[in-house]
This record gives C-alpha cells, sequence and structure tokens, in this order.
C-alpha cells in the first residue's frame, strides 16, 4: 500500500491545527461511502468535511474509527442546517450531530447557510459558541457568510469565526472577501474548488499551465487554492483520485500564473448568493 500523502497544517484563530486540504464527502453514503471517506483517510486526509444535511454523519464517524488513525490526528467538520437556527436549536443540533458522529467531539461545526430572511444566524452562532464552551465543540465557523454577516457577527459576539467555507475558484475567486478573512484571522475554506470540472479543466490556458508544471490541471487548481492561503475540499470517492487531489505540495506557481488562473474570473456558477439563496 502507498504511503500516506502528507498534507501540511496551517493553525486557526483560536489555536487549533487545520490541514491546507481536506476532502469533501458529499453523496458519499452508505457502506460504498464508508468505504470511499476510509480510503481517502488512508491517503493521508486528515479533514473530513460533511453536514446535517448530506445525510451521512454516521459514514464519517464509521469511517474514522475502522480507519485506525489516532481520533486526534482527524478533524471532522460538520454544519448545521437552516431548520436548525436558533441559539437552543443550535446546540440540539449540534448535540444530536455529535452523537450519530460518535467520536466523543465535532472538531469544527460550521452554520451551513445564512438563511438572512429568517434572521437567526447570530443566535445560532451564538449557540455554537456555547457549544465550544461545553466542549462538545472544539472549533466553530460559518459557511457562506457575506463580509456584511461576518462583521455582524464580530460585533454581536467579540469572536470572530474560524472558518468561512464558501464557493470558490478560478471563475469565482472571491479577492475581496478572502482579504477581509486575513484581516480577522478567519480561514478560507473552499466549496466546489474545482467548478464545474469538465468545463474548467479543459480551459486551454489551465491545461497549458499544468503541462508546464508537469502536474493534471486538478492538481494545478488545487495548489492555487492553497497557494491563495484556502483550504479545498475536493469530493472524490475514487482511491486514485483522492492521492491525485491530495499530491499538490510538491510544487509552487509563479505569480504571473496565479494571477492567469485568478483571471479567469466570471462570478458564481450555482446561483447560491448568500443574500438571497436560503437552504433549510
Amino acid at each position: 500500500m502507498a504511503e500516506p500523502i502528507r498534507i501540511p497544517e496551517i493553525t486557526l484563530n483560536d489555536g487549533t491545527a487545520f490541514a491546507e486540504l481536506g476532502l469533501g464527502t458529499y453523496k458519499l453514503n452508505g457502506e460504498e461511502g464508508i468505504a470511499a471517506i476510509e480510503a481517502g483517510i488512508g491517503s493521508g486526509y486528515r479533514l473530513l468535511d460533511t453536514a446535517v444535511n448530506y445525510g451521512n454523519e454516521r459514514e464519517v464517524g464509521e469511517a474514522v474509527r475502522r480507519s485506525g488513525i489516532d481520533r486526534d490526528e482527524i478533524i471532522v467538520t460538520t454544519k448545521v442546517p437552516g431548520r436548525h437556527h436558533g441559539f437552543d436549536e443550535a446546540i440540539a443540533s449540534g448535540i444530536e450531530s455529535n452523537g450519530v458522529l460518535g467520536l466523543d467531539r465535532i472538531d469544527l461545526l460550521l452554520i451551513h447557510w445564512p438563511n438572512p430572511s429568517v434572521g437567526k444566524y447570530v443566535e445560532t452562532y451564538k449557540g455554537l459558541l456555547e457549544l465550544r464552551e461545553r466542549g462538545i465543540v472544539r472549533s466553530v465557523g460559518v459557511s457562506n457568510f457575506t463580509i456584511r454577516m461576518l462583521e455582524e457577527l464580530i460585533a454581536e459576539t467579540g469572536t470572530a469565526p474560524a472558518v468561512n467555507q464558501v464557493e470558490l475558484h478560478p471563475y469565482f475567486p472571491q479577492a475581496e472577501l478572502r482579504a477581509f478573512h486575513n484581516e480577522h484571522g478567519i480561514r478560507t475554506e473552499s466549496w466546489s474548488p474545482l467548478a464545474r470540472r469538465s468545463e474548467l479543466l479543459e480551459e486551454e490556458g489551465v491545461v497549458a499551465l499544468a503541462e508546464k508544471y508537469g502536474v493534471t490541471p486538478t492538481q494545478l487548481v488545487l495548489r492555487w487554492h492553497t497557494l491563495l492561503g484556502a483550504t479545498p475540499i475536493p469530493k472524490s470517492a475514487s482511491p486514485e483520485r483522492q492521492r491525485e487531489n491530495a499530491d499538490v505540495f510538491g510544487f509552487d506557481l509563479d505569480p504571473d500564473d496565479m494571477d492567469q488562473l485568478s483571471s479567469l474570473e466570471r462570478g458564481r456558477l450555482w446561483d447560491a448568493d448568500p443574500e438571497h439563496h436560503e437552504e433549510m
């Protein structure tokens, strides 16, 4: 069996370690899902991303147990859904997720979507902070929050989220939001890091740069994320592709080539502006 790939870590604003690249688990369900997640852990992934709405917290927990890797080496993220917004509701949601995962604690708990029309994301965030105080959760963060929403959370609680997980890829590099994150010590995490895979990875400029560096287009784009200071969480059930996705730390990109990838910007791909898009 091949040696696990070593994925570097950074330190979050609360002092905890956090991987520079993780494994998305959306749609990895059932025994096949457990096997895929376990294979990812075996390949070297130490950051796993799930959510209540993915319906696979049980599978993620089981994969961690079967992996044989020390629990303290693995960072498990899950997310509070919109239907659990509110202080008491968020606490109950976190306790329930912790039970389903069966891993003694949640390493990172995020608010999945802000759902601004509901108007409860500040109270929900306070619930997450309470879970952290109780030791049920180690780090707290958000997903799909805008600068305006982050400013409100910080003003109301005095505590910046450790992470904001957002749509981010060369078509939507989010420079202004990333600059705000850097200013406040918030780690950027990238969902949909490869955009629409077939479209982005077949871009002439992407293919040419990949050839220049002797890597695949996928590896090129994922390295772009990490050099931006973002943690991408590509999803794959294929052990071979999982290894390809993780093996991106042996090369660097020239600044001009970083800029070339960022110049592909065209905006959101998934019609999910957090000021309007809501999920329960």
